[in-house]
């Protein structure tokens, strides 16, 4: 999976564009990840936003008809939000029940067969100004994988920038 990674990065500078670099980003997230789902999620948080709260909105989805570009989350602090936003760390969850404690839409994501997840937080000066969400259809995460996997988010993380006004403030539990 590393020479995978390797490929990529080599196929980046061929990029024209975001769209075209995340497309490829994916189309290697699906040679190392399987079936499933890759998603963008910038923050787009305000000063004008309640504490302890979090705005996102999908700016790349590689299922945009169930999960379409420019759709917009709010998220409170959970274990979810505390890990990606509070503490820059990477999220890993897996099995079903996981993922329904996890996200308040997994009804909308069981009938695609998603069980496991990884959520790499995109980081600018410790501030998590994106995430990258691979869903896939397997029991679990390989260490291997997890690490291959956040490797494209570092590849993707040139292609996204941080949205105008940015601030947020979660208090960790």
């Amino acid at each position: 999976s590393l020479g995978l990674c390797s490929n990529l990065l080599d196929a980046m500078a061929e990029a024209s564009n975001a769209e075209a670099a995340l497309m490829q980003i994916d189309a290697y997230r699906r040679l190392l990840a399987g079936p499933g789902i890759f998603s963008i999620q910038l923050n787009v948080t305000t000063r004008d936003d309640p504490r302890n709260e979090v705005h996102l909105q999908r700016v790349y989805s590689s299922h945009g008809s169930e999960f379409p570009v420019q759709g917009r989350k709010r998220k409170t602090l959970t274990p979810w939000t505390e890990t990606l936003f509070v503490r820059g760390e990477v999220f890993v969850a897996e099995g079903s029940a996981a993922l329904e404690r996890t996200f308040d839409d997994y009804e909308q994501m069981r009938p695609l067969g998603l069980n496991a997840v990884v959520n790499v937080p995109l980081l600018k000066d410790r501030l998590c100004y994106a995430t990258f969400n691979v869903f896939g259809t397997r029991g679990g995460w390989q260490p291997s994988e997890v690490l291959a996997l956040r490797l494209l988010a570092m590849a993707a993380a040139r292609w996204v920038s941080p949205a105008p006004g940015l601030s947020y403030s979660l208090e960790p539990t």
